[in-house]
C-alpha cells in the first residue's frame, strides 16, 4: 500500500453561519520515488469551521483510488479527539448522542461521510498546532481562507443553522 500524506484545514468567517472554505494538501512519492502534491480547495455559502475542518478531511480520502496507509495532519483537535480518544466509537455506540445528558452529535451527515471515505485505507490522524509554522498547515489555511472569500462557493446541504 502506498504511503500517502493528508494535510487538512477548515475556515469559516463569522462561526457559525458564515462562508467557509477547507484546504487539502496531499503528498505522495511513486514507484520511481518522485514526489507528487495536489491541493484541493472549494467553499461554501453558509457553514461552521468544524464542518470545513471534516470536509478537508474528507475530500482528501475520497481523492484516493486504491487503499493507502494514510497519515492526516489537522490542526483539528475535534477531528484528532474523535479518533484518537475513541470519541466517534462512543457516539456510534450511542446512537449518535454524546455526554450524559446524551446530547446529538453535531455533524452526523459529514462524520458519515468520513467513515465512509476512511473505509479500505489504513489512517492515522496526527494533530499539529495551528499558526505555528508547520508548512503544509500553514498552505492548507491559505487554500481554505481564500475559498471561503472566493465567488464560486457552494451550499453546505448539511448544515442546519442552530
Amino acid at each position: 500500500m502506498r504511503d500517502v500524506y493528508i494535510y487538512t484545514d477548515g475556515a469559516c468567517r463569522g462561526n457559525p453561519d458564515g462562508p467557509g472554505g477547507y484546504g487539502v494538501v496531499l503528498e505522495y512519492e511513486d514507484k520511481e520515488g518522485i514526489k507528487h502534491i495536489k491541493e484541493l480547495s472549494q467553499g461554501y455559502k453558509g457553514t461552521t469551521n468544524n464542518r470545513m475542518e471534516l470536509m478537508g478531511v474528507i475530500k482528501g480520502l475520497e481523492i484516493l483510488k486504491k487503499p493507502c496507509n494514510v497519515k492526516v495532519f489537522t490542526d483539528s483537535q475535534y477531528i484528532a479527539n474523535a479518533f484518537n480518544q475513541n470519541w466517534l466509537n462512543n457516539w456510534i455506540l450511542n446512537n449518535w448522542t454524546r455526554g450524559k445528558k446524551k446530547e446529538p452529535v453535531k455533524n452526523i451527515d459529514l462524520w458519515k461521510m468520513l467513515l465512509k471515505a476512511k473505509e479500505g485505507h489504513k489512517v492515522e490522524f496526527i494533530w499539529v498546532k495551528g499558526h505555528a509554522g508547520h508548512l503544509q498547515n500553514e498552505r492548507c489555511d491559505k487554500l481554505a481562507t481564500k475559498a471561503a472569500d472566493g465567488s464560486d462557493l457552494l451550499e453546505d446541504i448539511g448544515y442546519i443553522k442552530e
